[in-house]
C-alpha cells in the first residue's frame, strides 16, 4: 500500500504568532550583536535564530503519514511511529495540551498501553478512514 501523507490543519491565530515569533527572533538577532557586542550578544543571537528556525520548521514540517503498518507523525524535528495494530480510538478534541498539532480542530489518537497523542490533520475525515481501514488490515 502507498503512504498517505495528511498534512496539520494550521489555525490562522497560531501561524500569526509562529511567523511573528519568527521575524521578531530573527530582527533581535540581527540587532543584538550590536547593541550587545562581545561575548553576550552573538550567542544569544544565535539562540534566537535557532529558536527562529525550529519554529518556522514546525510550521512547515508537520504531517501525519499513514502506511501499511503504522502512522508516523512528522512535526519539525520531533518523530513519532504507532503501530497502526495498537491504535485503540480516535475522537475529536480540542484540547489545549502540547501536541504535534498547529490546530486547535484535534483528533486524539488512543494507543498501546493509555498512551494519547493529538493531530490535527487538514482532512480529518480522510484520516480517520484511512487510519481505520488500513488498522483493519494490519491486524
Amino acid at each position: 500500500m502507498l503512504p498517505i501523507v495528511f498534512p496539520s490543519r494550521i489555525d490562522r491565530w497560531l501561524a500569526i504568532v509562529l511567523a511573528s515569533s519568527v521575524l521578531v527572533s530573527l530582527g533581535v538577532a540581527l540587532i543584538l550583536p550590536f547593541v550587545l557586542p562581545g561575548a553576550i550578544g552573538l550567542p544569544v543571537a544565535a539562540l534566537l535564530l535557532a529558536s527562529g528556525s525550529l519554529q518556522l520548521w514546525l510550521l512547515r514540517a508537520t504531517d501525519y503519514t499513514v502506511d501499511g503498518t503504522e502512522l508516523r507523525i512528522r512535526c519539525g524535528p520531533f518523530r513519532w511511529r504507532i503501530a497502526l495494530q495498537d491504535i485503540r480510538r480516535v475522537t475529536p478534541t480540542r484540547s489545549l495540551l502540547s501536541s504535534p498539532a498547529l490546530s486547535l480542530d484535534r483528533l486524539r489518537i488512543d494507543y498501546g498501553d493509555g498512551r494519547a497523542l493529538m493531530v490535527s490533520p487538514a482532512d480529518k475525515d480522510g484520516f480517520i478512514a484511512a487510519v481505520e481501514r488500513r488498522a483493519t488490515g494490519a491486524r
